[in-house]
């Protein structure tokens, strides 16, 4: 198991760039969540964030960038830590294990999460760009995995564990950010996984 010494640590421009991406992001959904997404410039964005237009677009090629969220960041972070875990742990569990650090980012920040949801569902424009962003993330999943279990890339095997793992991640983010009450994201998180590594057994009456 690799410890916390041998993970590298965000220096200090690092971190000031990614609060001025959540700053930005955050000002993009509240001011879309209250005003709709054409009522919305990037301008304005900018201003709620305390940065100039031309900051925003240094983060972001446009206004839907900021609302969907950071796919290509998140796939890079999520890769790295993949391909730290030992390779004799299973594919399933190592995919768990790689999502802790992105877990502990986003259960900090539920209502920002919570507000992403509204803001999709509210506005299905979005979700081409969304679509594409899980789809990028996947593609680099996939590439891991079979490195990780010496197949291809175009073996079905990489593709359809991305694919089922993106959508066990999506499933118990959408239960967390949309139950306040509920389970931590990481109990619901690890409650998917083992279900998918158990083959989706039908549960009993409740």
């Amino acid at each position: 198991m690799h410890t916390a010494a041998t993970e590298p640590v965000p220096g200090r421009r690092d971190r000031r760039k990614r609060r001025t991406r959540a700053a930005l992001t955050e000002a993009a959904l509240r001011l879309v969540a209250e005003r709709g997404l054409a009522q919305v410039t990037v301008e304005e964005i900018s201003e709620a964030a305390e940065v100039s237009p031309r900051t925003f677009f240094n983060y972001f090629a446009c206004k839907d960038d900021a609302l969907v969220g950071d796919h290509s960041g998140d796939a890079a972070r999520l890769v790295a830590r993949l391909a730290a875990v030992p390779p004799e742990v299973p594919v399933l569990t190592a995919l768990r294990t790689a999502l802790d650090e992105l877990i502990d980012e986003v259960r900090t920040e539920r209502e920002l999460w919570r507000l992403r949801l509204e803001v999709v569902t509210r506005n299905p424009a979005l979700l081409p760009r969304l679509v594409a962003g899980n789809a990028e993330a996947e593609r680099a999943i996939v590439e891991v995995v079979a490195a990780r279990v010496g197949v291809d890339p175009g073996h079905g095997y990489p593709a359809l564990v991305a694919a089922v793992a993106g959508a066990a991640w999506r499933t118990a983010m959408t239960r967390w950010a949309t139950q306040p009450d509920g389970p931590e994201l990481a109990d619901l998180t690890d409650e998917a996984f083992a279900a998918l590594a158990a083959g989706l057994p039908q549960p009993g009456p409740s």
